[in-house]
């Protein structure tokens, strides 16, 4: 019976993850990094019973304005597109007698199912959408525990400079500019959504510990304190040559 039920299993399988099917992504909330992609279905869709991780061949995935769509076949990033659009996968490891030949398909779909029988009837694949946050993530606060040492020019013919402390809080920007290393480094395989809370505590005190060489490269400069509100951008700059190891190199971030 063990037997029977499994090939019983693999061939409606097969069948059920036959049809072509389209793949979106919700407007992505300043909240969310990254979610994982939704097949869209209605009352009137045959398609009720396939897997959630196969991609038919002929599927189609759409991106959205300030997304980066990425598919994951086994664990490894295959596809990467940042474009807005409408887009076709094609893919032989899930044939669809849907899309193409219907003669082809029809091998490929008893390939499947014997595959499937392999596995006790479910797939021996994994294939993901995932959607990145693409748009800058504002209003991250921010505020210094511990006095900043700051250097002010008193004598520029002496060289003569009288060091104080600073305290600064307010908000920053950043966002993601290499979504494979975000994936890889940070989220892995999420089960639906990755939420900026998970990381945002790390990342501000990433920051604050930046915040000390990135403004003594600026008093380096002579600039009197009352004057670092004019020089946000200069003190962006350094930010991400402190942070450029860990943010941009390892996660894929960037200040803003």
């Amino acid at each position: 019976m063990g037997l029977l039920k499994a090939g019983i299993g693999a061939a409606s399988g097969v069948l059920a993850d036959q049809w072509r099917e389209y793949f979106y992504c919700e407007s992505l909330g300043d909240g969310i990094i990254a979610a994982k992609g939704m097949k869209r279905t209605s009352r009137r869709s045959s398609n009720k019973r396939g897997e959630d991780n196969i991609i038919s061949n002929g599927s189609i995935v759409a991106v959205n304005e300030g997304q980066c769509m990425m598919i994951v076949e086994q664990g490894r990033v295959i596809e990467l597109s940042a474009e807005p659009g409408i887009f076709i996968y094609k893919n032989d490891l899930s044939p669809s007698i849907f899309a193409g030949n219907l003669k082809d398909g029809l091998k490929g779909a008893a390939k499947d199912a014997w595959d499937r029988f392999k596995f006790g009837g479910g797939p021996g694949k994994d294939q993901r959408v995932y959607y990145f946050n693409t748009k800058e993530l504002l209003g991250n606060k921010y505020g210094t525990v511990n006095p900043i040492p700051f250097k002010v020019m008193i004598d520029p013919s002496i060289n003569r400079f009288l060091g104080i402390s600073v305290r600064c809080n307010g908000e920053y920007s950043y966002k993601i500019v290499n979504p494979m290393l975000f994936y890889t480094n940070v989220c892995g395989n999420v089960q639906n959504e990755y939420n900026r809370e998970e990381i945002d505590s790390q990342l501000k005190s990433e920051l604050l510990t930046a915040l000390q060489p990135a403004l003594a490269r600026i008093s380096t400069k002579g600039i009197d304190y009352s004057e670092i509100p004019l020089y946000t951008r200069d003190i962006t700059e350094a930010l991400n040559e402190e942070l450029s190891s860990q943010w941009a190199e390892k996660r894929g971030l960037q200040v803003v």
